[in-house]
């Protein structure tokens, strides 16, 4: 379900499950920050590649591996927020190509990188209030990402917008007409990166951690506990029985 290929100095993790739209289960998050960890390990590596097979980058969790089973949820938590954790403190410069669609956990990946290509048409957005799940594991990155009073409207807001508006509000840095062009222009922002002085790209985005507290697990914790305080509820439960068409 993860992929990775290593070519002239980027490292290329492929979220590898198109058939599923790449929803993400435990498993696949858990392998995901165990490649970034291996890549941040080698020194060879200078920029990180976050892509995805087939035409969505990521559809968020596998609801329908989680259904009626509370346990996988939280683990589907647990573990994005690991994963995130990990892409955001990488050493070097992490790009994300986020074509057709970023939702949810995967949407929360975009937050982690620090350069964004996605197309125009793109959905992207945090749904999970609609199934009594908040998204607050995602809000320290989103935060860090755009001003405080758009990380509101997005976290509190089910629906989602176009890459067009995500890259004027600042959570894409970099748009493309079209689906098909989103890999090539992340491709060729990796090697610019890859091309720097790596001392002293590294230092800077050391730099840039320490100022908006990428280091701190603080905030990471807490908003984890927020969004596993609502799994499980009443409200959780009757929203993902309806979602499923399961009436038990």
């Amino acid at each position: 379900m993860i992929r990775v290929e290593v070519h002239d100095s980027i490292a290329r993790i492929v979220l590898d499950r198109p058939a599923k739209r790449n929803a993400l289960t435990p498993e696949m998050l858990d392998a995901l920050t165990a490649a970034v960890r291996a890549q941040d390990a080698d020194a060879s590596v200078r920029c990180l590649l976050l892509c995805a097979d087939g035409p969505t980058f990521c559809a968020g969790f596998d609801l329908k591996a989680a259904a009626g089973d509370t346990d996988i949820l939280r683990a589907q938590l647990e573990s994005l927020s690991a994963a995130v954790r990990t892409l955001r403190r990488f050493r070097t410069p992490v790009v994300c190509a986020a074509q057709g669609g970023a939702i949810a956990g995967g949407c929360a990946l975009l937050g982690s990188a620090d350069l964004v290509v996605a197309d125009r048409k793109a959905k992207i957005g945090y749904p999970v209030v609609a199934i009594g799940l908040s998204p607050a594991v995602s809000a320290p990155t989103l935060e860090m990402t755009i001003e405080d009073s758009l990380t509101r409207a997005r976290l509190l807001d089910p629906g989602l917008i176009t890459g067009e508006r995500a890259h004027e509000k600042g959570l894409v840095t970099h748009l493309v007409d079209h689906p098909d062009d989103v890999l090539a222009c992340a491709q060729e922002l990796a090697e610019m990166l890859a091309g720097k002085p790596p001392h002293a790209v590294a230092r800077t985005k050391a730099w840039l951690n320490t100022l908006d507290r990428t280091n701190d697990d603080e905030p990471f914790a807490r908003a984890l506990g927020v969004s596993l305080a609502t799994v499980g509820t009443d409200e959780n439960r009757s929203k993902l029985a309806s979602l499923w068409g399961d009436k038990g």
